[in-house]
């Protein structure tokens, strides 16, 4: 008897998921544990094994369709078996189309340009999300709605093969590499670098040569109200000469890194240093990337000279995001464009400042037993301990004790947290990421010091996955280490709390009726009303004192 697949719920978040790739096609036997297919969820592209055997007889959407959670996915029996009562049962899936093994229906990309011409209402109503030829824009994070093209890795007429990066995608959080789960020839891009795309929209087009491509994209227009502007590939030379020919004496060298630029940190330090511009360096490490022989070899004279200063009085305004110091009496400015990261961290943050009732709790803590007690730990640590990874252990020993503070507020109820996933801000140069160390109580000064490490710096190599930075129940944002005494923070919304962390200041204060010098540290719990209430806050607040006042009480 034939067995229903239904869409199953691959992440605790999931509700819907987007059929990245079938690995079978309808006739095809199936083993247990052979590949079915391949799923995008809300955190990442998972396989699906078959836990069943036998023949394929139906799909419940082609590559690219969008299923919710227990809609038809798939039938498995034996071959020429009756499903029609099955599909019929299972009519959930708003576009389910029964497919019999021996009847494929020629897939709608195969239509030729002189039938998409002759008959213009039916291309219409062409769903590419169907077509095995079509990539369309993933949602590559729980917040995403669009993505910027940070730069193409293949260009159009270049051969791609499943696992090669295809482009980089700029979302709301980070720059992510987009693998190809297709083989064949780039025979379009829907985007040129630097311009966005809606989730869903065509990305590209990968096929065999000879493939009609305009019923696509006339599909793909008819069919979104924020179709894309398309674009083929233009020689290099085009590309520098729109941006930086109004600006040049000379001709200018081609650029050849277009988009974003993959080198070791050393090597973008060392270029920082010797003032070289990385676009103009050619990599000749893995993938292109540059490093540090590169630096060392790379002859800049070859970079364009800027043309001559423009009138006093005239309005100079570019389109370059690096600094120039303007001539006096010259007004010059840098215009760029709004990143993605940036628009979702003002969207968040002015949802959550402007809709949650903020109040602040500041304290100030003697952190003279930090300071020894971190001396001593270091002495004999194989990880280098830092004071935000005690304060970060501290609050999580205090939110045991605070369980109200460890909250959420979700609208028409409030969620208490039993675990403790505490986000630790980090800043890099497109925003701000708050990775999480999840289960934090639970975990040593040592395990707290390498895991917050390992974050900061997949954070400024923008390596961070989605699963990274979804789940916390509290954040911890630090300044003291640029010298800042005292801030207020805006929570991060679910959370309820968030606490600011200034840094550890030698100032007078009195012990046992002396003047002395003395280690303060001030910290300011942000709030909201609508969850925590004053005195919540502040018994929290003593309890975090007292746990880096005597640090040895964390560690019981």
């Amino acid at each position: 008897m034939a067995e229903v697949i239904l869409m199953p719920r691959l992440s605790d978040t999931m509700t819907e998921g987007v059929i990245a790739a079938w690995h079978k096609k309808v006739g095809d036997t199936v083993n247990k544990g052979d590949l079915l297919a391949e799923i995008e969820t809300d955190k990442a592209t998972m396989e699906l094994e078959s836990y069943q055997q036998g023949t394929l007889l139906h799909t419940g959407g082609g590559a690219g369709a969008k299923l919710q959670v227990n809609d038809l996915l798939a039938i498995i029996g034996k071959a020429g078996e009756d499903i029609s009562a099955l599909v019929t049962g299972n009519s959930a899936a708003a576009s389910v189309k029964t497919e019999e093994p021996k009847k494929e229906p020629e897939p709608a990309a195969k239509v030729s340009a002189e039938q998409a011409a002759s008959a213009k209402p039916a291309a219409a109503a062409i769903d590419i999300s169907t077509m095995e030829e079509v990539v369309l824009m993933p949602r590559l994070s729980d917040t995403m709605t669009e993505g910027v093209i940070a730069g193409w890795n293949k260009n159009v007429g270049d051969a791609v093969k499943k696992g090669d990066v295809l482009a980089d995608i700029e979302t709301d959080k980070a720059t992510m590499e987009l693998e190809s789960y297709k083989e064949g020839i780039l025979l379009y891009q829907g985007a040129k670098a630097g311009e966005k795309i809606q989730v869903n929209d065509l990305l590209c087009i990968i096929g065999k040569e000879g493939f009609d491509i305009n019923a696509v994209i006339n599909a793909a227009k008819t069919g979104s109200s924020s179709a894309p502007a398309v674009s083929t590939e233009k020689p290099a030379e085009e590309k520098l000469q729109a941006v930086v020919a109004p600006a040049l004496q000379t001709v200018a060298p081609e650029i050849v890194n277009d988009g974003r630029i993959l080198a070791s940190p050393l090597a973008k330090k060392m270029a920082e240093e010797k003032g070289i511009d990385l676009r103009y360096v050619k990599g000749r490490g893995d993938n292109g990337r540059i490093t540090k022989s590169d630096i060392d070899n790379y002859i800049p004279a070859a970079q364009p000279k800027a043309a001559p200063a423009a009138p006093a009085a005239e309005e100079v305004k570019s389109t370059k995001p690096a600094p120039v110091a303007a001539p006096a009496g010259q007004v010059s400015f840098d215009e760029v464009p709004v990143s993605q990261m940036r628009k979702t961290i003002a969207r968040r943050l002015g949802e959550s400042l402007f809709t949650a009732p903020h109040f602040y709790v500041t304290m100030s803590i003697d952190m003279d037993a930090c300071v020894a007690a971190r001396t001593k730990i270091n002495e004999v640590a194989k990880t280098k301990i830092s004071f935000n990874d005690m304060v970060l252990k501290a609050v999580a020993v205090a939110l045991k004790q605070h369980p109200k503070v460890n909250s959420s507020w979700l609208g028409d109820k409030i969620r208490y947290n039993h675990h403790i996933n505490i986000g630790v801000a980090v800043a890099v140069d497109e925003g701000l990421l708050v990775p999480v160390v999840r289960f934090a109580d639970t975990k040593s000064l040592s395990q707290i010091g390498a895991e917050v490490k390992d974050y900061a710096q997949r954070a400024k190599d923008k390596k961070l996955q989605p699963a990274d930075w979804e789940g916390s129940t509290f954040t911890i944002s630090n300044l003291g280490m640029f010298g800042v005494d005292e801030f207020t923070a805006i929570i991060n919304p679910p959370d309820s709390c968030i606490l600011a962390v200034g840094g550890i200041s030698q100032v007078p204060v009195v012990k046992n009726g002396q003047i002395v010098p003395g280690n303060v540290m001030k910290v300011t719990l942000s709030c909201d009303h609508r969850v925590v209430d004053g005195a919540t806050g502040a018994a929290f607040l003593q309890t975090l004192k007292s746990l880096l006042e005597e640090p040895l009480r964390m560690l019981v």
